[in-house]
């Protein structure tokens, strides 16, 4: 077989008979060649997409639960409908130890203040937080350091601020870092300045300072504003939900049945829902792909068909002279998967082009749609055995026509 595809009279019968009719030639392998070039465009295209997502989404801690405390909604054990719900750091540690496939509980509270620096002045959201905030939400850091460890144990008065508070509080190009602010007179150093992101999970955060030293300043003692609950990768975050809240209620002598008392946002089945959205593309977009590729390979088998009624008088003549029907079957076979392979290399180069215009266009900076749109070298070959495949597959319909036809009866038809 191999010295059959390295005989020089094999490809010069290939290629007289594409060149008999150049034109019906091209266009039989235009249906392969824009399927080829759809499946890569779109499957680069979704993949893009995906870079995208992860490049929104990466920071986060994503099979995670915010949990937050309303009012009651049903009586229960003396206490009246309409009870003021306040979660605490007991109940997070709580939940900790008792939850099944917790990771990481995160408390937080926040407040509304004004914030004074010289003359100038701005109200601001305010956070009290732990270090562990920016592994689970990371923050994109311009200058200095996050809040850490001893800030927390020592209830240090050090602030990290966020871009957008730099702008109304500081000069332009002066150095926030060690300088100091005022909030509601208590003086505040800056240690770091953070770039506010496309995307923000929960509140929206322009000052951050130690959750000790915001419990102090505002009097907060064990109470807190929300939770942030992560769970292990291996978990279902929905029913982690479930038995965090379930856990509160009886914490905090709430009917079971209450749906009011405690609100939440679970990060975790949200993105599954954008992942399962991605999956789907890419499946349809394989689907899709392929269902081209085989309409155009069955394009090919047509008129290979044609060219073998064209043929019947040399094929007859091949067969008088002594060749074999597995010879004949061989040479169209090879002729179809000729013809296919040529028109899906040109449709994978011209999908590759499109790719790198997609990413040149639109797949730049930071609010990118299409972030870094390509396809692997897997998938290319995985394309060009499909395409070997179907072109072996179709090639042999027009094949098995060609050795059904008897020499004596093809050398008699006009």
């Amino acid at each position: 077989m191999l010295r059959f595809l390295f005989d020089q009279d094999t490809w010069q019968e290939v290629f007289d008979s594409l060149s008999k009719n150049k034109l019906r030639s091209i266009l039989t392998m235009v249906g392969v060649w824009w399927g080829i070039l759809l499946l890569i465009g779109l499957l680069g295209s979704a993949r893009g997409l995906e870079n995208s997502f992860n490049r929104l989404f990466g920071s986060f801690a994503t099979n995670s639960v915010f949990v937050w405390g309303q009012s009651t909604g049903i009586p229960f054990k003396g206490f009246q409908e309409g009870r003021r719900v306040k979660l605490s750091l007991s109940d997070a540690k709580k939940i900790e130890e008792n939850v099944d496939g917790i990771e990481f509980v995160l408390p937080r509270s926040q407040q509304s203040t004004v914030i004074t620096r010289n003359f100038l002045s701005g109200s601001f959201q305010m956070a009290g937080d732990y270090p562990l905030l920016d592994n689970l939400q990371k923050k994109n850091l311009i200058h200095g350091r996050f809040i850490n460890q001893n800030d927390i144990k020592d209830r240090k008065k050090i602030a990290v601020i966020s871009e957008e508070a730099y702008k109304q509080l500081f000069e332009i190009d002066e150095d926030p870092i060690g300088k100091y602010i005022d909030v509601n007179g208590i003086v505040f150093k800056v240690v770091g300045m953070f770039e506010v992101g496309n995307v923000n999970m929960g509140p929206s955060t322009d000052v951050h300072i130690p959750f000790t030293t915001f419990q102090q300043i505002y009097n907060r003692g064990d109470e807190i504003g929300w939770m942030m609950i992560t769970g292990k990768p291996e978990y279902n975050i929905k029913q982690i939900e479930e038995d965090s809240k379930l856990l509160l209620k009886n914490l905090n002598h709430i009917h079971p049945d209450d749906t009011r008392a405690f609100g939440s946002f679970n990060l975790g089945k949200e993105f599954s829902k954008l992942t399962g959205f991605l999956t789907g593309m890419q499946f349809l977009t394989w689907f899709v792909g392929i269902a081209t590729l085989i309409a155009g390979v069955f394009a090919i088998g047509n008129i290979l068909l044609i060219t073998v009624k064209e043929r019947t008088k040399e094929i007859g003549l091949r067969r008088a002279l002594g060749a074999t029907p597995f010879e004949i079957k061989r040479q169209i076979v090879v002729e179809a998967v000729f013809i296919t392979l040529v028109a899906g290399l040109f449709g994978i180069i011209s999908g590759g082009w499109i790719l790198i215009a997609l990413d040149h266009f639109v797949g730049q900076g930071e609010d990118a749609a299409i972030v870094n749109a390509s396809v692997s070298i897997a998938v290319v070959f995985a394309a060009l055995l499909i395409l070997v495949i179907l072109g072996t597959l179709i090639g042999l319909i027009p094949a098995t026509k060609a050795t059904s036809i008897k020499p004596i009866e093809a050398l008699r038809e006009e």
